[in-house]
């Protein structure tokens, strides 16, 4: 069955980061360790700390990527293009923002561009929301236990069905429930992305998931 649904309304909330100033920018930079540091390190002229973060979002990256252009080809090269501009934009980047918000912000914009590019390119084009997950080799919503015939063909309309309603989405609902549902982003961080205000992402994602729930409701 689809489960779409909206984590808890904990969700991307919490106690502010700077409760003392809030208008002060964040400095994500503070802690040594964190990927922030790494990067103004990179900045610095530390080749194997840029390494480092290569190694660390690649295949992650790979991933989010081939769930928007659902090509893997073209979702490497996108990657590879992603850390090109992470390197050679090295020296603009301040700590003010999450590494991993900086870096998806570029991927997201790259692959925004590619799609409509390749627009005209394409008779139809499907994003993969139930593709098997790169470690575990499962499919989300699934159950192990080996399905019957009718439960194949079920699930093949219900998958097609997801692919077709969530490529009709708007632009900004259909990045924001892959950063959302594959990610593991919350609303914050995802609002960072496309420059939205958390409780704007939280709409955003309502009415996306709204949208599904209506078109897809009967795999529900």
């Amino acid at each position: 069955m689809a489960t779409l649904v909206l984590d808890s309304p904990a969700l991307g909330q919490g106690a502010p980061l700077n409760p003392a100033d809030p208008q002060k920018p964040i400095n994500y930079a503070m802690d040594e360790s964190s990927d922030a540091a790494v990067m103004l390190r990179v900045a610095a002229g530390d080749e194997a700390g840029f390494n480092y973060l290569v190694g660390k979002y690649h295949r992650a990256l790979i991933s989010f990527l081939f769930r928007m252009v659902h090509n893997q080809a073209v979702a490497e090269e996108l990657a590879q293009e992603v850390f090109l501009r992470v390197y050679r934009s090295r020296e603009s980047y301040r700590a003010e923002a999450k590494f991993t918000t900086w870096l998806y912000r570029i991927a997201t914009n790259l692959a925004v561009n590619h799609a409509r590019d390749t627009r005209h390119e394409r008779s139809a084009s499907t994003i993969y929301l139930d593709a098997p997950d790169e470690e575990s080799g499962t499919t989300p919503d699934v159950a192990d236990d080996a399905p019957s015939a009718e439960q194949n063909i079920l699930r093949d309309e219900r998958m097609a069905a997801i692919r077709a309603h969530v490529m009709a989405l708007p632009e900004r609902q259909r990045m924001a429930v892959l950063m959302h549902k594959y990610q593991g982003m919350d609303y914050r961080q995802i609002g960072d992305v496309l420059k939205l205000s958390e409780s704007a992402t939280k709409s955003l994602l309502f009415r996306a998931y709204q949208t599904l729930r209506d078109k897809l409701k009967d795999f529900v």
